[in-house]
Protein backbone atom coordinates (compact mmCIF):
# COMPACT_ATOMS: atom_id res chain seq x y z
CA UNK A 1 0.00 0.00 0.00
CA UNK A 2 2.89 2.07 1.00
CA UNK A 3 4.10 2.04 -2.83
CA UNK A 4 0.40 2.99 -4.13
CA UNK A 5 0.59 5.93 -1.89
CA UNK A 6 4.12 7.33 -2.92
CA UNK A 7 2.92 6.62 -6.64
CA UNK A 8 -0.03 9.33 -5.57
CA UNK A 9 2.50 11.22 -4.40
CA UNK A 10 4.91 11.63 -7.18
CA UNK A 11 1.79 11.85 -9.71
CA UNK A 12 0.10 14.63 -7.59
CA UNK A 13 3.68 16.67 -7.48
CA UNK A 14 4.01 15.90 -11.04
CA UNK A 15 0.32 17.94 -11.96
CA UNK A 16 1.52 20.82 -9.35
CA UNK A 17 4.47 21.24 -11.64
CA UNK A 18 2.70 21.09 -14.88
CA UNK A 19 -0.24 23.42 -13.39
CA UNK A 20 2.46 25.90 -12.55
CA UNK A 21 4.39 25.55 -16.05
CA UNK A 22 1.01 26.97 -17.39
CA UNK A 23 0.42 29.73 -15.30
CA UNK A 24 4.12 30.79 -15.84
CA UNK A 25 3.46 31.08 -19.42
CA UNK A 26 0.62 32.96 -19.32
CA UNK A 27 2.50 35.34 -17.12
CA UNK A 28 5.39 35.77 -18.73
CA UNK A 29 3.23 36.74 -21.66
CA UNK A 30 1.27 38.78 -19.57
CA UNK A 31 -1.96 37.30 -20.62
CA UNK A 32 -4.66 35.23 -18.68
CA UNK A 33 -5.11 31.88 -19.26
CA UNK A 34 -6.75 31.44 -22.84
CA UNK A 35 -10.21 28.58 -22.88
CA UNK A 36 -8.41 26.05 -23.89
CA UNK A 37 -5.66 26.53 -21.55
CA UNK A 38 -8.30 27.49 -18.34
CA UNK A 39 -9.77 24.03 -19.31
CA UNK A 40 -6.49 22.00 -18.97
CA UNK A 41 -5.61 24.00 -15.69
CA UNK A 42 -9.58 22.98 -14.31
CA UNK A 43 -8.14 19.65 -15.54
CA UNK A 44 -5.13 19.64 -13.38
CA UNK A 45 -6.63 21.03 -10.28
CA UNK A 46 -9.30 18.31 -10.48
CA UNK A 47 -6.44 15.98 -10.67
CA UNK A 48 -4.92 17.10 -7.81
CA UNK A 49 -7.93 17.15 -5.41
CA UNK A 50 -8.81 14.02 -6.52
CA UNK A 51 -5.20 12.61 -6.17
CA UNK A 52 -5.06 14.23 -2.48
CA UNK A 53 -8.44 11.88 -1.64
CA UNK A 54 -7.29 9.10 -2.60
CA UNK A 55 -4.10 9.85 -0.37
CA UNK A 56 -5.81 10.18 2.81
CA UNK A 57 -8.40 7.37 2.57
CA UNK A 58 -5.29 5.14 1.82
CA UNK A 59 -3.64 6.68 5.15
CA UNK A 60 -6.49 5.96 7.16
CA UNK A 61 -6.82 2.58 5.70
CA UNK A 62 -3.16 2.07 6.63
CA UNK A 63 -3.51 2.92 10.06
CA UNK A 64 -6.61 0.72 10.55
CA UNK A 65 -4.84 -2.08 9.60
CA UNK A 66 -1.66 -1.13 11.98
CA UNK A 67 -3.98 -1.06 14.92
CA UNK A 68 -5.70 -3.99 13.85
CA UNK A 69 -2.17 -5.77 13.80
CA UNK A 70 -1.42 -4.54 16.54
CA UNK A 71 -5.03 -5.56 18.62
CA UNK A 72 -4.00 -9.42 17.30
CA UNK A 73 -0.33 -9.36 18.69
CA UNK A 74 -0.70 -12.71 21.43
CA UNK A 75 -4.15 -13.38 20.51
CA UNK A 76 -2.84 -15.43 17.55
CA UNK A 77 -3.16 -18.59 18.67
CA UNK A 78 -6.31 -18.08 20.91
CA UNK A 79 -8.80 -16.88 18.08
CA UNK A 80 -9.97 -20.53 16.72
CA UNK A 81 -10.69 -21.98 20.50
CA UNK A 82 -12.92 -19.16 21.20
CA UNK A 83 -14.38 -18.29 17.86
CA UNK A 84 -18.04 -19.06 18.97
CA UNK A 85 -17.84 -16.38 21.72
CA UNK A 86 -20.87 -14.19 20.35
CA UNK A 87 -19.75 -10.18 19.26
CA UNK A 88 -21.90 -7.60 19.85
CA UNK A 89 -20.97 -4.89 17.62
CA UNK A 90 -22.40 -1.89 15.96
CA UNK A 91 -23.91 -3.77 12.88
CA UNK A 92 -25.52 -6.20 15.17
CA UNK A 93 -27.09 -3.85 17.05
CA UNK A 94 -28.23 -1.43 14.35
CA UNK A 95 -29.81 -4.86 12.67
CA UNK A 96 -31.46 -5.39 16.13
CA UNK A 97 -33.09 -2.01 15.94
CA UNK A 98 -33.98 -2.30 12.20
CA UNK A 99 -35.60 -5.78 12.87
CA UNK A 100 -37.81 -3.94 15.37
CA UNK A 101 -35.72 -6.01 18.57
CA UNK A 102 -35.05 -2.71 20.12
CA UNK A 103 -36.91 0.59 18.97
CA UNK A 104 -33.51 2.97 20.04
CA UNK A 105 -30.52 3.28 21.24
CA UNK A 106 -27.44 5.71 21.60
CA UNK A 107 -23.74 5.51 20.12
CA UNK A 108 -20.92 7.18 21.82
CA UNK A 109 -17.83 8.32 21.17
CA UNK A 110 -14.96 5.34 21.02
CA UNK A 111 -12.55 4.39 18.62
CA UNK A 112 -12.46 0.60 18.24
CA UNK A 113 -14.69 -1.82 19.72
CA UNK A 114 -12.91 -5.37 21.05
CA UNK A 115 -14.78 -7.86 22.76
CA UNK A 116 -13.34 -10.41 25.72
CA UNK A 117 -11.31 -12.58 23.30
CA UNK A 118 -9.21 -9.40 22.24
CA UNK A 119 -10.25 -9.91 18.53
CA UNK A 120 -10.59 -6.71 16.53
CA UNK A 121 -13.94 -6.09 15.24
CA UNK A 122 -14.99 -3.17 12.54
CA UNK A 123 -14.88 0.90 13.44
CA UNK A 124 -17.97 1.59 15.27
CA UNK A 125 -20.98 3.45 13.80
CA UNK A 126 -20.63 6.30 15.47
CA UNK A 127 -17.09 6.69 14.36
CA UNK A 128 -17.96 5.96 10.73
CA UNK A 129 -20.56 8.68 10.97
CA UNK A 130 -18.37 11.39 12.74
CA UNK A 131 -15.09 10.32 10.09
CA UNK A 132 -17.95 11.29 6.82
CA UNK A 133 -19.09 14.21 8.31
CA UNK A 134 -15.40 15.30 8.55
CA UNK A 135 -14.59 14.73 4.81
CA UNK A 136 -17.81 16.79 4.62
CA UNK A 137 -16.33 20.04 6.29
CA UNK A 138 -13.71 20.11 8.50
CA UNK A 139 -15.63 21.84 11.79
CA UNK A 140 -15.14 18.64 13.68
CA UNK A 141 -11.74 18.01 12.91
CA UNK A 142 -9.97 21.38 13.24
CA UNK A 143 -12.03 22.74 16.52
CA UNK A 144 -11.30 21.16 20.05
CA UNK A 145 -14.34 19.18 20.60
CA UNK A 146 -15.95 18.48 24.39
CA UNK A 147 -18.24 15.44 24.83
CA UNK A 148 -20.45 15.15 27.59
CA UNK A 149 -23.14 13.54 29.19
CA UNK A 150 -25.66 15.90 28.84
CA UNK A 151 -26.49 19.19 27.20
CA UNK A 152 -26.90 21.35 30.34
CA UNK A 153 -25.28 25.10 29.80
CA UNK A 154 -21.31 24.48 30.06
CA UNK A 155 -19.16 27.91 30.69
CA UNK A 156 -16.10 27.93 29.64
CA UNK A 157 -13.46 30.95 30.88
CA UNK A 158 -11.46 33.02 28.33
CA UNK A 159 -8.73 35.28 29.04
CA UNK A 160 -8.99 39.32 28.54
CA UNK A 161 -5.15 40.14 29.62
CA UNK A 162 -2.19 38.31 30.94
CA UNK A 163 -0.33 39.38 34.10
CA UNK A 164 3.00 41.64 33.23
CA UNK A 165 6.09 41.80 34.99
CA UNK A 166 8.08 45.14 35.49
CA UNK A 167 11.40 45.97 36.56
CA UNK A 168 11.77 46.01 40.56
CA UNK A 169 14.67 47.97 42.12
CA UNK A 170 16.22 46.28 45.54
CA UNK A 171 14.20 46.93 48.93
CA UNK A 172 11.02 47.94 46.82
CA UNK A 173 7.35 46.62 46.90
CA UNK A 174 6.59 44.39 43.98
CA UNK A 175 3.82 45.28 42.29
CA UNK A 176 0.17 43.26 41.36
CA UNK A 177 -0.72 42.59 37.78
CA UNK A 178 -3.68 39.98 37.55
CA UNK A 179 -4.91 38.75 34.50
CA UNK A 180 -8.53 39.42 33.74
CA UNK A 181 -11.28 37.68 32.03
CA UNK A 182 -13.96 37.32 29.75
CA UNK A 183 -17.52 37.23 30.07
CA UNK A 184 -17.88 33.10 30.43
CA UNK A 185 -19.10 31.62 26.88
CA UNK A 186 -22.22 29.45 27.68
CA UNK A 187 -22.04 26.17 25.23
CA UNK A 188 -25.50 24.34 25.20
CA UNK A 189 -26.52 21.84 22.99
CA UNK A 190 -28.99 22.70 19.91
CA UNK A 191 -30.29 19.27 18.34
CA UNK A 192 -29.66 18.15 14.57
CA UNK A 193 -32.06 15.29 13.44
CA UNK A 194 -33.22 13.80 10.45
CA UNK A 195 -35.51 11.20 9.25
CA UNK A 196 -34.36 8.28 6.67
CA UNK A 197 -36.99 5.29 5.39
CA UNK A 198 -35.57 2.02 3.95
CA UNK A 199 -37.75 -0.99 2.87
CA UNK A 200 -38.53 -4.20 5.06
CA UNK A 201 -36.60 -6.38 2.37
CA UNK A 202 -33.69 -4.45 2.62
CA UNK A 203 -33.88 -4.97 6.64
CA UNK A 204 -34.57 -8.72 6.02
CA UNK A 205 -32.52 -8.64 3.22
CA UNK A 206 -28.97 -10.23 5.34
CA UNK A 207 -26.52 -9.22 2.50
CA UNK A 208 -27.34 -5.56 3.17
CA UNK A 209 -25.04 -3.85 4.90
CA UNK A 210 -27.29 -1.99 7.13
CA UNK A 211 -24.64 -0.02 9.13
CA UNK A 212 -23.15 1.28 6.07
CA UNK A 213 -26.24 2.82 4.90
CA UNK A 214 -27.35 4.02 7.63
CA UNK A 215 -23.84 5.88 8.42
CA UNK A 216 -23.43 7.34 4.92
CA UNK A 217 -27.27 8.66 5.41
CA UNK A 218 -26.45 9.76 9.03
CA UNK A 219 -22.71 11.76 8.48
CA UNK A 220 -24.37 13.34 5.43
CA UNK A 221 -27.20 14.65 6.21
CA UNK A 222 -25.72 16.02 9.95
CA UNK A 223 -22.37 16.75 8.40
CA UNK A 224 -23.62 19.27 5.83
CA UNK A 225 -25.64 21.13 8.84
CA UNK A 226 -23.41 21.10 11.44
CA UNK A 227 -20.65 22.10 10.08
CA UNK A 228 -22.65 24.93 8.61
CA UNK A 229 -23.56 26.21 11.41
CA UNK A 230 -20.37 25.72 13.10
CA UNK A 231 -18.94 28.29 10.54
CA UNK A 232 -21.59 30.00 9.52
CA UNK A 233 -24.09 29.82 12.48
CA UNK A 234 -25.74 33.37 14.22
CA UNK A 235 -25.97 32.05 18.11
CA UNK A 236 -29.36 32.14 18.49
CA UNK A 237 -31.13 29.08 17.36
CA UNK A 238 -27.84 27.82 16.36
CA UNK A 239 -23.99 27.71 17.13
CA UNK A 240 -22.16 30.90 17.15
CA UNK A 241 -20.11 29.74 13.98
CA UNK A 242 -16.07 30.62 13.67
CA UNK A 243 -17.05 33.04 10.99
CA UNK A 244 -19.52 34.78 13.01
CA UNK A 245 -17.37 35.01 15.79
CA UNK A 246 -13.83 35.82 14.21
CA UNK A 247 -12.67 39.50 13.95
CA UNK A 248 -11.98 41.51 11.44
CA UNK A 249 -8.37 40.70 9.90
CA UNK A 250 -8.30 42.82 6.49
CA UNK A 251 -10.59 44.34 4.28
CA UNK A 252 -9.79 43.78 0.43
CA UNK A 253 -9.56 46.61 -2.53
CA UNK A 254 -12.38 47.69 -3.88
CA UNK A 255 -13.56 47.46 -7.51
CA UNK A 256 -12.84 43.85 -7.73
CA UNK A 257 -15.52 41.67 -6.65
CA UNK A 258 -14.21 41.03 -3.55
CA UNK A 259 -11.45 39.23 -4.52
CA UNK A 260 -8.33 38.85 -2.53
CA UNK A 261 -4.63 39.18 -2.87
CA UNK A 262 -1.34 37.89 -2.04
CA UNK A 263 -0.56 40.76 0.18
CA UNK A 264 -3.90 40.35 1.74
CA UNK A 265 -3.68 36.89 2.84
CA UNK A 266 -0.01 38.04 4.50
CA UNK A 267 -1.77 41.19 6.70
CA UNK A 268 -4.82 38.70 6.99
CA UNK A 269 -2.01 36.02 9.04
CA UNK A 270 -0.27 39.29 10.50
CA UNK A 271 -3.21 40.52 11.95
CA UNK A 272 -3.55 37.73 14.21
CA UNK A 273 -1.94 37.70 17.75
CA UNK A 274 1.49 35.65 17.85
CA UNK A 275 -0.33 33.03 20.15
CA UNK A 276 -2.73 32.69 17.67
CA UNK A 277 -0.05 31.69 14.81
CA UNK A 278 2.58 29.94 16.07
CA UNK A 279 0.09 27.75 18.55
CA UNK A 280 -0.60 24.29 16.93
CA UNK A 281 -3.89 24.19 14.73
CA UNK A 282 -3.47 27.27 13.34
CA UNK A 283 -4.41 28.00 9.55
CA UNK A 284 -6.62 29.09 6.98
CA UNK A 285 -10.11 27.95 6.24
CA UNK A 286 -12.16 28.70 2.74
CA UNK A 287 -14.15 27.12 0.27
CA UNK A 288 -13.26 25.44 -3.40
CA UNK A 289 -13.27 28.60 -5.39
CA UNK A 290 -11.30 30.71 -2.69
CA UNK A 291 -8.48 27.32 -2.94
CA UNK A 292 -8.90 28.04 -6.82
CA UNK A 293 -8.06 31.68 -6.83
CA UNK A 294 -5.37 31.53 -3.86
CA UNK A 295 -3.69 28.92 -6.16
CA UNK A 296 -2.93 31.22 -8.78
CA UNK A 297 -1.19 33.60 -6.68
CA UNK A 298 2.78 34.37 -6.46
CA UNK A 299 4.56 36.45 -3.78
CA UNK A 300 7.15 39.27 -4.70
CA UNK A 301 10.15 36.49 -5.56
CA UNK A 302 7.80 34.45 -7.93
CA UNK A 303 7.02 31.56 -5.80
CA UNK A 304 3.71 30.16 -5.68
CA UNK A 305 2.06 30.81 -2.20
CA UNK A 306 -0.02 27.21 -2.31
CA UNK A 307 2.06 24.60 -1.79
CA UNK A 308 0.52 21.04 -1.92
CA UNK A 309 1.12 18.44 0.80
CA UNK A 310 3.74 16.35 -0.91
CA UNK A 311 4.12 13.21 1.33
CA UNK A 312 0.61 12.08 1.96
CA UNK A 313 -0.10 12.60 5.32
CA UNK A 314 -0.16 16.56 5.68
CA UNK A 315 -2.62 19.21 4.27
CA UNK A 316 -1.59 21.44 1.45
CA UNK A 317 -0.64 24.40 2.77
CA UNK A 318 -0.99 28.66 2.28
CA UNK A 319 2.16 30.81 3.45
CA UNK A 320 3.52 28.18 5.44
CA UNK A 321 0.16 27.22 7.50
CA UNK A 322 -2.13 24.04 6.72
CA UNK A 323 -5.33 25.46 4.38
CA UNK A 324 -8.62 23.30 5.50
CA UNK A 325 -11.54 23.51 2.26
CA UNK A 326 -14.60 24.40 3.75
CA UNK A 327 -18.07 24.34 1.75
CA UNK A 328 -20.41 26.47 4.31
CA UNK A 329 -17.33 29.79 3.65
CA UNK A 330 -18.45 32.09 1.37
CA UNK A 331 -17.59 32.35 -2.22
CA UNK A 332 -14.79 35.71 -2.53
CA UNK A 333 -17.48 38.31 -3.34
CA UNK A 334 -17.92 42.02 -1.76
CA UNK A 335 -18.91 42.15 1.40
CA UNK A 336 -17.86 38.39 1.63
CA UNK A 337 -15.82 36.68 4.65
CA UNK A 338 -14.21 34.71 2.35
CA UNK A 339 -11.13 33.61 3.85
CA UNK A 340 -10.48 33.01 8.02
CA UNK A 341 -6.90 32.12 9.58
CA UNK A 342 -5.90 31.80 13.07
CA UNK A 343 -5.81 29.07 15.57
CA UNK A 344 -8.74 27.08 14.31
CA UNK A 345 -8.89 25.09 18.11
CA UNK A 346 -9.76 27.52 19.79
CA UNK A 347 -13.04 27.28 18.26
CA UNK A 348 -14.99 24.80 20.82
CA UNK A 349 -17.36 22.10 19.85
CA UNK A 350 -19.94 20.91 22.59
CA UNK A 351 -21.12 17.17 21.63
CA UNK A 352 -24.15 16.06 23.87
CA UNK A 353 -24.83 12.66 24.69
CA UNK A 354 -23.52 11.01 21.97
CA UNK A 355 -25.34 9.71 18.80
CA UNK A 356 -28.88 8.93 18.98
CA UNK A 357 -30.66 6.51 16.41
CA UNK A 358 -34.37 5.75 16.91
CA UNK A 359 -36.73 3.24 15.12
CA UNK A 360 -40.57 3.60 13.59
CA UNK A 361 -42.74 1.09 11.97
CA UNK A 362 -46.13 3.42 12.20
CA UNK A 363 -44.98 6.87 10.43
CA UNK A 364 -44.85 5.18 6.86
CA UNK A 365 -47.17 2.00 7.88
CA UNK A 366 -49.70 1.99 4.46
CA UNK A 367 -45.66 2.10 2.60
CA UNK A 368 -43.93 -1.09 4.65
CA UNK A 369 -41.17 1.37 5.46
CA UNK A 370 -39.02 1.59 8.08
CA UNK A 371 -38.50 5.02 9.11
CA UNK A 372 -35.28 5.99 11.09
CA UNK A 373 -34.63 9.16 13.56
CA UNK A 374 -30.64 10.48 14.29
CA UNK A 375 -30.13 12.87 16.27
CA UNK A 376 -27.03 14.80 17.50
CA UNK A 377 -26.51 17.55 20.03
CA UNK A 378 -24.19 20.11 19.68
CA UNK A 379 -22.99 23.61 20.38
CA UNK A 380 -19.95 25.85 19.40
CA UNK A 381 -18.51 29.04 19.89
CA UNK A 382 -14.75 30.35 19.61
CA UNK A 383 -13.47 30.70 23.19
CA UNK A 384 -10.32 33.55 22.60
CA UNK A 385 -11.97 36.03 19.77
CA UNK A 386 -8.65 37.52 19.11
CA UNK A 387 -7.19 33.73 17.87
CA UNK A 388 -9.12 33.95 14.42
CA UNK A 389 -9.49 36.88 12.08
CA UNK A 390 -11.60 36.98 8.86
CA UNK A 391 -10.80 38.39 5.41
CA UNK A 392 -13.60 40.36 3.81
CA UNK A 393 -14.17 41.45 0.61
CA UNK A 394 -13.77 45.45 -0.06
CA UNK A 395 -17.42 47.04 -1.02
CA UNK A 396 -18.22 47.63 -5.37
Amino acid sequence: MSDYINQQVEARAKAWEAAKALLDSASAEKRDLSAEENVTYGRIMEDLDARAATIETMNAQAVRENRAAEAMKGFETQVQSIASVPVINDADLIRSLARGEIRSTTFEKRDVLTSSTGAPVPTSFYNQVIELARHIGPMLATSTVLNTAGGENLQIPSQATFSTGTVTTQGNAIGESDATFNAFKTLGAFKYSFLTQISREMVEDAGVDILGFLATQTGSALGYDVNGALTTGTGTTQPTGIVSAAGSGVTGSTAVSGAFTGDNLIDLVYSVDTAGRVLAGSGFQMNNRAIAAVRKLKGSDGNYLFQPGLNGSTPDSLLGYSIYENPAMADPATSAKSVIFGNLPSYFVRQAGGLRLDRSDEYAFQSDLISFRATMRVDGNLIQPGNVKYFIGGAS
